[in-house]
């Protein structure tokens, strides 16, 4: 049999309409094919959009695996479980002839093709967006990278880089030294306007060859984010002659901010208005209750320390439990700052549509649903191992038994189990001091 991939005449002809695919609830992208070549967050997060949206989402990796299948104790990360639930996975040597064949083939039956590859490895392995088009004029092609076109269009950027060259390292200082957030907040955000992006130009019947040929750069993505502090700067800066930053809400607004409670407890009140400043003293019995000097904001931003010292005293006064109750009875927004391991357990987030049971490796996880969900979320596909549909998706690509052993047998496609990315034992504590030598064994 012939190895060439399908004709894109072949592939619009076999591909049916939107309006003659019954769309099951909440799944208004079912019947689309999405093919990632991720790594990491970016593109995996966006895919993980589009599959919650209801489509078929392929996930190619090469042999050696998405990075994140070896971050923890030589396994699988939180980021595989959170984010490639509801995908098929299939390996793939782009180096050799025969897997690009195979990858050609599978981007002939796609709608969309989302990666995160540096532009330079783009190239080299024939999956840029002029590559691809040649195979499917009516693929949209997404490349998540570090900057989109522009003089630094082939450098390579990260989420902390992204941080770091937008000004939001610059106002994170951990003892002085420019520091990285927690989260990849700029990567997610990046995968978020892909898939903004791809809906908008799978909405567009007249969308050209440049419309599904999209660019998000992590860059970019930090500019726009960064938007409301760059011109807070340069309105500053025309005011003043300065140049001045905005600050941050909780640092313009006294009152507004975490404060600990008398058990050690810490929450963060919402108190942005001189409505809700009435609010909080009245909760909390304050002193200040009623004070004319505190009644406009502007009053309370001249006596700042005052009022800092007053909602300290307040909220450390009581137990949690007994200032939750007050702020609750009298209409405050607030919640406790809550640590990971406490969060899932808060009533909202036990709501139904909310989280969905995910098993892997014989453990199980509950991972929050992409909002908007209000019935319990369907069964899925557990986070595919590496390549374990690579045989099934051989087949529906129309390679014989034979043809799919011997992509097999040479490397070009891989199938891969649990061992290849085994997390390493734990061991307990006696083992660790030396009164026991037992590891404590992980699922496979």
């Amino acid at each position: 049999m012939s190895h060439q991939p399908p004709s894109a005449s072949s592939v619009d002809a076999s591909s049916p309409a939107l309006s003659d695919i019954a769309v099951p609830a909440g799944q208004p992208l079912h019947g689309k094919r999405v093919i990632e070549l991720g790594t990491m967050v970016a593109a995996p997060f966006a895919t993980h959009i589009l599959s919650q949206l209801g489509a078929e989402v392929i996930k190619v990796e090469p042999p050696t695996g998405d990075t994140t299948r070896a971050l923890v104790r030589g396994g699988p990360s939180g980021t595989i479980i959170a984010y490639s639930h509801g995908k098929k996975g299939m390996c793939i040597d782009l180096s050799k002839p025969e897997g690009l064949a195979v990858f050609h083939r599978l981007i002939a039956t796609a709608d969309v093709f989302i990666h995160n590859l540096a532009p330079a490895s783009a190239r080299k392995l024939g999956v840029a967006a002029e590559d691809c088009a040649r195979i499917n004029p009516a693929l949209i092609h997404c490349h998540v990278r570090g900057y989109a076109h522009g003089p630094q269009e082939d450098d390579l950027a990260t989420n902390p880089v992204a941080e770091a060259s937008t000004g939001v390292m610059d106002d994170h200082r951990i003892n002085g030294r420019p520091s990285r957030l927690g989260p990849s907040y700029h990567d997610q955000f990046a995968g978020t306007y892909a898939v903004i992006r791809i809906l908008a130009t799978m909405m567009n019947p007249a969308a050209t060859a440049d419309d599904r040929r999209i660019e998000i750069g992590l860059y970019e993505t930090g500019l726009h984010l960064a938007a409301r502090d760059l011109a807070g700067v340069q309105l500053k800066t025309q005011l003043l002659g300065r140049p001045e930053k905005e600050a941050g809400g909780e640092f313009a607004m006294p009152g507004y901010g975490s404060y600990e409670t008398a058990d050690g407890r810490w929450l963060y009140l919402l108190v942005l208005t001189d409505a809700h400043w009435v609010k909080l003293t009245q909760a909390l019995a304050m002193p200040e209750a009623g004070d004319a000097d505190l009644a406009k904001l502007r009053d309370r931003k001249k006596q700042r320390d005052r009022v800092e010292a007053a909602v300290r005293a307040a909220v450390g006064a009581l137990d949690y439990g007994d200032v939750a109750a007050k702020l609750r009875a009298g209409g405050v927004g607030f919640n406790e700052v809550m640590p990971l391991e406490r969060v899932l357990d808060a009533p909202q987030a036990r709501t139904v549509g909310k989280l969905r049971d995910v098993r892997f490796r014989g453990l199980d996880f509950e991972v929050p649903e992409f909002p908007g969900r209000r019935q319990a979320a369907e069964p899925g596909l557990p986070p595919p191992e590496l390549g374990e549909h690579s045989a099934e998706l051989l087949a529906t690509l129309g390679y014989d038994a034979a043809a799919a052993a011997a992509l097999l047998a040479g490397g070009a496609v891989k199938v891969a189990g649990a061992e290849e990315f085994a997390w390493a034992p734990v061991r307990d504590k006696a083992a660790r001091d030396g009164t026991a030598d037992a590891p404590q064994s992980l699922p496979a």
